[in-house]
């Protein structure tokens, strides 16, 4: 499917994909919805909604370097542990032929096992309806952009959300090892859900996980890591659409630019915002996005 790329975007400053990329960086690690400030800015600058779904896409690639960068020995990890999974259920699968042909009884191995096996576990349990999610709603997506009143009332809901898990105290002691996977599903399925501009996806998965009994250390990290199979896959389904005929070599040239710069942006901000996100109360965020979707509205009408 194209994205549809507009023809505003064809015209697109090298200056403008960058603001737009720093945007991204900073917005992305706090649950204030980093596309709906890109698309605030846009209206704030009377500038074109929606290059489609693309160069969003490209926008969280950068910061998915700075998550790489952050939480690269866990990434790592986990990488094993998933590449060592496939090996016993392989090794297994040999094992049941051996055991049907000679009539053995040999034991198989334990597949799922020790905790970053478990995290591993986790993460692609909540891929499932993140996943599906997303894939149907792409089309979804690109329409929605150019509903004026989305973002605004994307931000509103957002601010909503996480006022009701400060004042509930929602939250636990759960990491990975006392996680179910029915809890990852349903962080999953935040997850997708979360594709729209105004809706924090951090928010959403951060939120549900605590609801769910997550420790908020662990439920920050669980947000941030499942995040990288979504993006990927997002990255794999439109990258095909740098050679649609809409897409000039200069466009594809500054959309790279406008990812890089999410990319620094992210790295020299995760740090920090990471520790912000552990200390301060969701009330805080609640309060940004109250006027952050107040301000989409009037700019979307007004400005």
């Amino acid at each position: 499917m194209s994205t549809n790329i507009s023809t505003g975007y064809k015209s697109m400053s090298v200056l403008y994909a960058i603001l737009l990329g720093i945007i991204q960086g900073i917005t992305e690690f706090l649950p204030v919805s980093s596309l709906g400030h890109v698309v605030m800015v846009q209206d704030l600058l009377n500038t074109q909604r929606g290059p489609g779904v693309l160069f969003e896409v490209m926008l969280h690639v950068g910061t998915l370097a700075a998550v790489f960068s952050v939480f690269r020995k866990d990434i790592i990890q986990i990488a094993q542990e998933l590449l060592g999974m496939l090996m016993d259920v392989i090794g297994n699968a040999n094992l049941y032929i051996h055991n049907k042909r000679t009539g053995d009884n040999l034991h198989y191995a334990r597949i799922v096992h020790g905790g970053y096996r478990k995290f591993a576990m986790l993460v692609v349990v909540s891929m499932i309806p993140t996943a599906a999610l997303g894939y149907t709603a792409r089309r979804l997506v690109v329409k929605a952009l150019t509903w004026k009143a989305l973002p605004g009332i994307g931000f509103l809901m957002t601010g909503i959300l996480l006022l009701v898990i400060d004042l509930s105290n929602s939250g636990g002691r759960k990491t990975y090892r006392e996680a179910g996977y029915d809890s990852a599903m349903w962080i999953g399925i935040c997850q997708g859900l979360s594709v729209f501009p105004g809706v924090s996806r951090s928010g959403l998965t951060m939120s549900a996980a605590l609801l769910c009994g997550f420790s908020r250390t662990f439920a920050v990290k669980f947000s941030y890591i499942m995040s990288i199979p979504a993006v990927i896959g997002a990255m794999i389904l439109e990258m095909g659409n740098f050679t649609a005929p809409s897409m000039t070599a200069g466009l594809g040239f500054t959309f790279v630019l406008g990812m890089i710069a999410a990319g620094i942006t992210g790295y020299f901000t995760i740090r920090f915002l990471l520790r912000l996100v552990h200390k301060k109360k969701f009330r805080y965020f609640a309060y940004y996005c109250f006027a952050a979707g107040v301000l989409a509205l009037y700019t979307s009408y007004f400005a």
